[in-house]
């Protein structure tokens, strides 16, 4: 693997650092950053920004306004975006519509591109990915999904209950993966397509939850007898969970760009702080106590990098990289966790305090060795995979 990058990457690297801090850093005290997420207000406001500066979803292809970034190409500008929170819904490479865009530009029909992603790429729309369900149905094993698609002449009626939708208030159209039945027959999971507001399409309420990045919050979603014609099924009926691999794999990477940024962002106002507060005669950096905190977060994102852009180079290469996420999600979203948590308690008393954003990267972090798969459900795969191989 070749650490260098680009000159071009290298140069993409500083403008986006340089738009996050002179641009997006002073909107994270406006009032529209809400329990629930930025509010669609802000978030048009901050896209406009990025669309001028040239920055919006990078990620996507050019075809589609984007800059067809490499999955390291990704590694190095979402770190950039993640050092605030606002970075990533400005420059429209937030989850899930970050995910779903790269999802839509492997498998959706030209059609479907046109109808759907061309306005998320945009930024003019935004997206949900209707897949975990309550108990007892699907949440970190997909096999108990509930949610049933059964085929009525050309439409496909579907019915269940999801939860935990992130994005969904106010989103403009919907993935959502369902159990799929033909001719009474079971023939496995299929994604479907469908606008938003629809009849038969409920969000009943937005979870209040620990985080507060993500615009249109965590929905729970009742679906009943909400009809989908058959072209809208994406990609093919049955293989919902094959083609979920193309989202989730690179997905899980994405998460682990965004949130190393957010976490560096918060060493950086937890250093400067231990420069300049003094205790018992010398700044507080001096003391092994806080010193030593410090320096174990330097390790600790210097080892989450290194594992962030080896998997975003496998994925370039071609490998599937299934592996190498999964660990990969592990440790970062852990080590995010201990650099944000000794942040907070090198800060003191001001830590807990709504003065820094240290205090709502702690919150909105912790979530993350939850989503895209527990890290107990990884350590389990990983496992797994280690017990097939062959000495």
């Amino acid at each position: 693997m070749d650490f260098s990058l680009t000159s071009e990457l290298r140069e993409l690297q500083d403008r986006t650092q340089s738009f996050i801090r002179d641009t997006i850093i002073p909107y994270e005290r406006d009032p529209r950053r809400t329990a629930h997420g930025p509010d669609d207000a802000l978030r048009h406001e901050l896209i406009a920004h990025a669309r001028a500066a040239g920055l919006l979803s990078p990620h996507v292809s050019r075809d589609m306004g984007g800059l067809d970034l490499t999955h390291l190409g990704r590694a190095v500008v979402f770190e950039a975006a993640g050092y605030s929170m606002l970075g990533p819904v400005a420059m429209n490479c937030a989850a899930p519509d970050e995910g779903n865009m790269h999802l839509m530009e492997r498998i959706a029909t030209p059609e479907q591109k046109e109808r759907w992603l061309r306005h998320l790429a945009a930024g003019e729309t935004r997206s949900c990915f209707c897949m975990t369900e309550p108990h007892p149905g699907a949440g970190a094993d997909p096999s108990l999904l509930m949610t049933t698609a059964v085929k009525s002449g050309d439409e496909f009626i579907i019915n269940g209950r999801k939860w935990l939708i992130t994005g969904a208030e106010g989103a403009a159209f919907a993935i959502i993966m369902a159990r799929t039945v033909v001719d009474g027959q079971d023939v496995g999971a299929t994604m479907f397509l469908c606008d938003l507001p629809m009849p038969g399409f409920r969000c009943v309420r937005s979870l209040d939850t620990l985080d507060s990045s993500f615009t249109g919050g965590h929905g729970e979603i009742v679906l009943e007898d909400l009809r989908v014609p058959a072209t809208d099924v994406l990609g093919s009926i049955g293989e919902g969970f094959r083609n979920a691999q193309v989202r989730l794999v690179p997905a899980r990477l994405t998460h682990c760009m965004r949130w190393l940024g957010a976490a560096r962002r918060a060493h950086d106002i937890a250093l400067e702080h231990s420069r300049r507060r003094h205790a018992f005669g010398s700044p507080i950096i001096s003391h092994e106590g806080v010193g030593f905190m410090l320096a174990d977060n330097a390790i600790d994102m210097h080892t989450a990098q290194l594992a962030i852009r080896h998997a975003a180079w496998l994925l370039d290469q071609g490998e599937r990289a299934d592996l190498e996420s999964s660990m990969t999600k592990v440790y970062v979203s852990e080590a995010v966790w201990r650099i944000v948590d000794r942040c907070v308690q090198v800060l003191g008393g001001l830590g807990i305090t709504r003065d820094t954003e240290v205090e709502r990267i702690f919150r909105d972090v912790r979530a993350f060795r939850i989503y895209d798969g527990p890290s107990e459900v990884h350590r389990w795969s990983i496992a797994r995979k280690l017990g097939r191989v062959r000495t």
